[in-house]
């Protein structure tokens, strides 16, 4: 028998994140989410006999940003294999991956969680990250069970992923959702992933497991394609407290694979994973070594700069990231640490904030009051997002806060913030006014 009281979860985390290109890893076909089926399909995504992959530059240079991000150790020359197994919607019988050695590995995810009992103490924790990847994505199953058939659409074949593999860290499914939304962040603030989950532009898979501290991992569990951080949250915390419950009746945990079921709110058997399946992986035969160079002094002569993916180059272009955002806020205006995450977790939000604080010189707390009471109060009856919200709100809002001269101020703090698309029909639309 075990004592519940000191099982403890263990919860790893495999990311494929959707690369924000205009075209595939290996090949020039567009990358859309809505087009219609099998519309956005080459010859070579179609696996036709005798097409070669041509890769991506995009591809390379986003994972290369995000690695830097994560603090990863670069690969400076990374490879790619092929991994064998039969899905209807892979049409070569194959997948191009990075399986002997990846772009990056090495790196670590620095998040954090809003704790204590008014949920305003910033708890910081990390995740290491085993390895990133490149690698292809596979098309879409639509089952259609009215007529019993499955169709295939490839639109989706060929578009590059990151795979990113982080070690079983964390012990809870709020640490997961929470480390999961910082990457979310991340990509979304280097552009090399829109991170939109439901359109499946981030996929993760969670392995769980459950043991006594200071003794071995237990069985695993692996909860497969879960499409937003609360259902992954609910997901791990339903996961480990079935598994505890398992051993405490003296059973024995499967090693399988199960899915969530959001409806039920529990995880259901998929399949077992007790045979080891053998992916029978090569050398891709059609691709060269992935060269990456550290500097421009370093490319070797008659290779042009324009041409090869330089690290320093990219370093150079870093933006600023979620957390190091958020303590600057928080060290600039004294705003509490909660509220600096609700500005970043908004798309346009801080910059709206900034602006408005420029302009009417008012005390950061009053104006952070306002954003976060009136502005995101009326966006949320409106069932919409700061970047969806349509001009009468901004108004409202406005009114109620500032006198006639401080939206004046308001204005040509805008009119300077009209380069953020979230605000620019704002900013037209109240100088017309």
């Amino acid at each position: 028998k075990y004592n519940p009281h000191t099982l403890v979860g263990v919860v790893g985390l495999e990311i494929h994140a959707q690369i924000n290109s205009k075209t595939k890893l290996f090949s020039g076909s567009q990358v859309r989410f809505s087009d219609p089926p099998n519309s956005l399909v080459s010859f070579f995504d179609g696996s036709l006999p005798g097409t070669l992959p041509v890769l991506n530059r995009r591809c390379v240079e986003a994972a290369v940003m995000t690695a830097l991000a994560l603090n990863c150790t670069i690969n400076r020359k990374s490879l790619f294999d092929r991994k064998h197994y039969f899905y209807a919607d892979l049409p070569a019988g194959y997948q191009i991956t990075q399986q002997r050695r990846p772009i990056a590995v090495d790196g670590i995810l620095t998040y954090s969680l809003l704790g204590g009992k008014k949920r305003n103490q910033v708890i910081r924790k990390t995740a290491n990250i085993t390895q990133i990847q490149l690698e292809q994505d596979s098309g879409k199953s639509l089952h259609d069970d009215v007529r019993s058939q499955t169709l295939i659409d490839l639109n989706r074949a060929g578009v590059g992923l990151m795979e990113l593999v982080m070690e079983p860290d964390m012990s809870c499914g709020e640490e997961a959702a929470a480390a999961v939304r910082e990457l979310q962040l991340i990509l979304q603030a280097l552009g090399t992933c829109q991170g939109n989950m439901s359109e499946g532009q981030l996929r993760v898979d969670a392995n769980v497991s459950v043991h006594t501290p200071g003794e071995p991992l237990g069985t695993r569990t692996e909860v497969k394609n879960i499409n937003s951080t609360r259902y992954l949250a609910r997901a791990i915390d339903y996961e480990i407290q079935r598994q505890i419950k398992v051993l405490q009746r003296g059973g024995k945990v499967q090693n399988e694979t199960r899915a969530y079921d959001s409806k039920s709110g529990e995880t259901i058997p998929m399949r077992d994973k007790e045979g080891l399946q053998d992916y029978r992986f090569m050398p891709e035969p059609n691709l060269p070594p992935l060269i990456v160079y550290e500097e421009n002094a370093s490319l070797p002569t008659g290779i042009d700069a324009c041409q090869a993916v330089v690290v320093q180059q990219i370093r150079e272009g870093l933006p600023e990231l979620p957390g190091v955002k958020r303590d600057r806020l928080v060290q600039t205006y004294g705003i509490l640490p909660e509220h600096s995450f609700t500005l970043v977790n908004e798309d346009g939000l801080v910059e709206y904030f900034e602006a408005v604080l420029k302009a009417t010189k008012k005390e950061p707390r009053k104006v952070i009051g306002w954003v976060t009471n009136e502005l995101l109060g009326h966006l949320k009856q409106q069932d919409m997002s700061v970047s969806q919200s349509p001009e009468i709100v901004f108004i409202h809002s406005l009114n109620k806060h500032f006198t006639v001269i401080n939206l004046c101020c308001s204005l040509l703090a805008l009119t300077a913030a009209k380069q953020h698309p979230p605000f620019s029909a704002t900013c037209n639309f109240l100088l017309r006014v």
